[in-house]
């Protein structure tokens, strides 16, 4: 392989936020089971699965071959939490594995991988930010890819929750629990920081890229990870003894959810309208479309374990925003990857 492939091929250069492709999809997999709209499930499901193995496979070879780019963007303050997409997706996956076809023995597989790809990335990326010398500013180097952090840890609590009923265990139980709390004291550390970048230094439209949607985002997985313990508690005296507090969690979990949208909504306006940023595809817009998704199935299994008397309008309403935002992005993504490969065979031919 010669130098001029390293350079020229788009595997060393892949963005590490891709598997949000995945994390989108199967998440209004999710949302669509729960509106009893089983086509559309199996559809996106099958989606959602065809590009997990893909971008699984092209995450070998860039590793395999182009590893001093992998490296660089894994130990990077801007990109490096990006790959924490990994870690969601495969979650995301096997949730909607068990349920759109109820498939727990894959969700089982794919929980103790999600592990095992949550502990190297995530610390691999963490030791190397914090003692790395050439530290960039607050303001070039936090970005939304930070509030993974959170949507990776609780993305374990989420499946975990799912499978502890066939897989009864009380350290699989305080697992999914630890997981779940963790995320939210991550929740609160990058929030803090984002917020004071946010509010004291002045914002480029450049800045508030689609991944800043996450801040809703990890606050909504949150709500469904402690949606599913509490649904899965009577497998467990732990969660039995600890439902007060769960719900409490949850409650406050979708509150800040809520909180969060009107201001997003505000950000995209400015940036696009205002600012007149051009809407472009880039692979980040599926951290847009993720929370919109996760919000509606979190909505309704909330709803379903605490009786809160929401209806089903509002993760109805949620279903059919997030599946018109992913069908715009998909198209978008349809319309780069065919350009390209025409591009491509242009300049072969040539």
């Amino acid at each position: 392989m010669t130098a001029t492939t390293v350079r020229t091929s788009p595997i060393s250069t892949l963005f590490p936020g891709h598997f949000a492709l995945v994390m989108a999809t199967g998440i209004i997999a999710v949302a669509a089971t729960q509106q009893k709209v089983t086509w559309l499930a199996e559809v996106l499901y099958a989606i959602a699965a065809v590009a997990y193995v893909v971008l699984l496979a092209l995450t070998v070879i860039r590793v395999a071959f182009f590893n001093r780019a992998f490296a660089a963007d894994l130990t990077s303050h801007s990109k490096g939490f990006a790959f924490l997409t990994t870690v969601a997706a495969t979650n995301v996956l096997g949730s909607a594995s068990v349920a759109v076809h109820g498939w727990r023995d894959l969700a089982w597989v794919l929980w103790w991988a999600s592990l095992a790809l949550w502990a190297v990335l995530l610390y691999s990326t963490l030791i190397a930010v914090v003692l790395r010398g050439d530290k960039p500013g607050l303001g070039a180097g936090i970005n939304g890819t930070w509030f993974l952090l959170t949507v990776s840890t609780e993305s374990i609590a989420v499946l975990g929750a799912l499978v502890l009923p066939k897989h009864p265990s009380d350290l699989l139980a305080f697992t999914c629990l630890s997981m779940f709390l963790l995320g939210i004291v991550l929740y609160l550390i990058v929030m803090t920081m984002v917020f004071l970048r946010w509010t004291f230094q002045e914002l480029e439209p450049t800045e508030a890229d689609p991944p800043a949607w996450i801040a809703a985002g990890s606050v909504a997985i949150t709500v469904l990870a402690g949606s599913n313990l509490l649904g899965s508690a009577a497998v467990s005296p732990r969660l039995t003894r600890l439902a007060p507090v769960l719900e409490g969690f949850v409650t406050l979990a979708w509150a800040t959810a809520t909180f969060w949208f009107p201001l997003m909504i505000a950000i995209g306006v400015w940036r696009h309208l205002v600012r007149r940023m051009p809407i472009r595809y880039h692979p980040s817009y599926w951290a847009l479309v993720f929370p919109l998704g996760m919000y509606a199935a979190a909505t309704f299994k909330m709803n379903a374990i605490l009786h809160v008397g929401l209806g089903n309008w509002l993760p109805r309403s949620m279903t059919c925003i997030a599946l018109i935002a992913w069908a715009a992005t998909f198209a978008g993504f349809v319309h780069v990857a065919s350009t390209s490969v025409l591009t491509h065979r242009r300049g072969s031919d040539s």
